[in-house]
């Protein structure tokens, strides 16, 4: 976009949960509200300004913690009018476990309000309708049933068809699939149907046997994507598709603080970027600065980050 263009409105779709995480003392703990798609939700909706409408998809309960997240919700700027409600159940809840900046998760999500998030394909109509873009990852798919997949698969090509743009970072996460083999195909799935697809290649190298960025590159297009730019931990990048072809070997990455949301804030970091009106190249460079920022830190959601990493 560019000049006086109105940014379009985003959905961004998937599971927001309460997060411990460590508060830098033994023993203790802070406890905040994060989830992939929330977080790059959290960062696009501060990259981009007043002018822009970031709104959330998802279903929480109605207990007191539900309720505390669609108030950090509201008071960050990003929309709930399609947030469902649950009586039956609550949000899920997890904790981060950080060695030598490394994360390793413990969830607690069995009766989470989100699994839920897709049983109903009108609401889903409603909420992606006169989105410029749907953002959704592999978590979003994993945690729903298989009925609430093929809601979900298909409200995205409805909303495609009348011109959303539909982005998904498949976020492999292999504890929340039955076995290997359904996360691959559900992941296939899902990234069929996507116009902008953001894989981190690790994931995709350990889970898919990709030999190099070239091959997640080209199994992504074959299936049907428009655009695919493959993360690679901080360090180089390769892209191709409708947007162009390259890649950026000057890229290297930072020692981290934390990694948790590295990936979210740099899929934020380029869509406001592309939404600005940057190429590709350009795109990746702005997801890299704000990601390299937010390493820096502990915790998913770093205000800091995002003024540290806007040019000067």
């Amino acid at each position: 976009m560019n000049g006086g263009e109105q940014t379009p409105r985003i959905l961004s779709i998937g599971e927001a949960m309460l997060e411990l995480s460590a508060a830098g003392q033994d023993d203790l703990w802070r406890l905040g509200i994060a989830g992939d798609t929330l977080n790059t939700a959290w960062y696009l909706r501060r990259l981009l300004g007043q002018g822009a409408r970031v709104d959330y998809f998802s279903r929480v309960g109605t207990g007191e913690f539900s309720q505390n997240m669609l108030d950090f919700l509201t008071a960050e700027g990003i929309g709930t009018d399609h947030i469902a409600r649950d009586p039956g159940r609550e949000i899920g809840l997890y904790a981060i476990s950080l060695k030598n900046g490394e994360r390793s998760f413990s969830y607690w999500r069995d009766s989470s309000a989100a699994k839920l998030l897709a049983d109903d394909p009108a609401a889903l109509d409603r909420a992606l309708a006169g989105a410029g873009i749907a953002y959704f990852s592999g978590i979003s798919v994993a945690i729903l049933s298989d009925r609430g997949r093929a809601n979900l698969r298909d409200a995205l090509a409805r909303a495609r068809a009348a011109g959303t743009m539909v982005v998904f970072d498949p976020n492999l996460r292999p504890r929340l699939w039955p076995d290997a083999a359904a996360m691959r195909a559900g992941i296939e799935a899902a990234a069929a149907g996507a116009d902008l697809i953001l894989p981190s290649f690790d994931d995709e190298a350990t889970h898919f046997g990709d030999a190099d960025a070239g091959a997640t590159i080209r199994r992504y297009l074959d299936l049907g994507a428009g655009h695919v730019v493959v993360k690679n931990g901080g360090g180089p990048m390769w892209f191709d598709g409708n947007r162009g072809t390259g890649a950026l070997p000057d890229l290297s990455p930072d020692t981290p603080v934390d990694t948790t949301a590295a990936g979210d804030s740099f899929n934020a970091g380029y869509l406001a970027a592309m939404l600005a009106g940057a190429d590709c190249a350009d795109a990746i460079r702005a997801g890299h600065a704000l990601s390299r920022q937010v390493i820096r830190h502990r915790g998913a959601l770093v205000p800091q980050a995002v003024a540290d990493a806007r040019p000067t």
